[in-house]
C-alpha cells in the first residue's frame, strides 16, 4: 500500500468529513389557497367548515368570524396533511381585532399551533382540542398579562426542568407582546425528543420526552390503539382558532429526520 493511501484515513480523522448540506426549508402554505390543509371544527365532521372559519386573505391564513355572531364552543384546528417526527417549523402570526362574544376569559387574545397532534380523523365530532403539544400564542391587552410562546398540553405531559410536569400550561420567558403585531415563531423538535420554542429568534422555552396522558379521556383511545405506548414521537401540526381573530403566514418546515 502506498504512503498516500495510509495517510488518507488519518487526514479524514483530522479534518473531518465533508459538511452535510442542511435540509431545505419547505413552504407548506402557498399564500393563495388552503391546499394541503384540513379543518376540524368542534361539532362538525373532519373537512367541514360550514361558515368559513379558515380563509386566505392577503397572503395569510385567517381565522375569520365573519359568519359567526357569537362563540358557541366552535374551537377550530387546521391540520397540515403530513405527520412529522423531527423538524423545525417557523411561521409568523398576528392576533388582531376583537374576540367573539361568548368566549371565556382565557380565550381573549389566544391562539396557537399544535405539535405532534393526533390525526384529525381520530378526533371525536365534539372534541375541543386534538391531543397534542400546543405552542401557545398570546397578546396583550388580555385579562391575564402573560407571555407568548408558552406550552399547553391537551392530553399530554412533558419533562420540564428535569421532571415530568403535570401542569396544563407552562409559561415561556418571552416578553409581553401586543395584539396587532406580526411575531415570528419557531419550534424545533429534535430526534432526541427535546423541543425548543423561539420567539423572534430567541429561545423562550425548552422541554422533552412528550407522552400521552393516561388520565386524559381523549388520550385513552390513542394509547389503546398504540398498544399501551405513552411516548409521543410524531404527529400533525395544526393552526388553532379559539374565538379571537388571528392570521398565519410564511409557514415553513425543515425536516430533520
Amino acid at each position: 500500500m502506498t504512503a498516500p493511501r495510509l495517510l488518507a484515513p488519518l487526514l479524514l480523522c483530522l479534518i473531518g468529513a465533508a459538511p452535510v448540506a442542511e435540509a431545505r426549508w419547505e413552504s407548506i402554505f402557498d399564500g393563495k389557497s388552503l391546499s394541503g390543509w384540513t379543518p376540524k371544527i368542534t361539532g362538525q365532521a373532519v373537512g367541514e367548515d360550514a361558515r368559513g372559519m379558515f380563509v386566505v386573505r392577503g397572503g395569510a391564513i385567517r381565522v375569520s368570524h365573519a359568519n359567526y355572531r357569537r362563540f358557541e364552543g366552535e374551537f377550530g384546528h387546521l391540520f397540515w396533511k403530513a405527520p412529522l417526527k423531527a423538524y423545525r417549523l417557523r411561521l409568523e402570526y398576528r392576533l388582531f381585532g376583537t374576540p367573539l362574544p361568548g368566549i371565556e376569559v382565557w380565550q381573549n387574545s389566544n391562539s396557537g399551533v399544535m405539535l405532534h397532534a393526533q390525526a384529525p380523523g381520530t378526533m371525536g365530532r365534539d372534541q375541543k382540542f386534538p391531543v397534542s403539544l400546543e405552542m401557545q400564542f398570546l397578546g396583550v391587552p388580555r385579562p391575564e398579562r402573560e407571555p407568548t410562546g408558552n406550552l399547553c398540553t391537551p392530553g399530554t405531559t412533558v419533562i420540564f426542568q428535569g421532571k415530568r410536569d403535570p401542569r396544563h400550561c407552562i409559561q415561556s420567558t418571552s416578553p409581553l407582546l401586543p395584539v396587532g403585531r406580526w411575531t415570528r415563531a419557531e419550534v424545533e423538535v429534535l430526534p432526541s425528543g427535546q423541543i425548543t420554542h423561539r420567539i423572534d429568534g430567541k429561545v423562550v422555552l425548552q422541554y422533552a420526552a412528550a407522552e400521552l396522558d393516561p388520565e386524559d379521556a381523549d388520550a385513552k383511545p390513542l394509547i389503546a390503539a398504540a398498544g399501551g405506548t405513552l411516548a409521543l414521537r410524531s404527529g400533525y401540526i395544526a393552526l388553532q382558532s379559539e374565538g379571537h381573530p388571528v392570521e398565519f403566514r410564511k409557514i415553513e418546515v425543515q425536516r430533520l429526520d
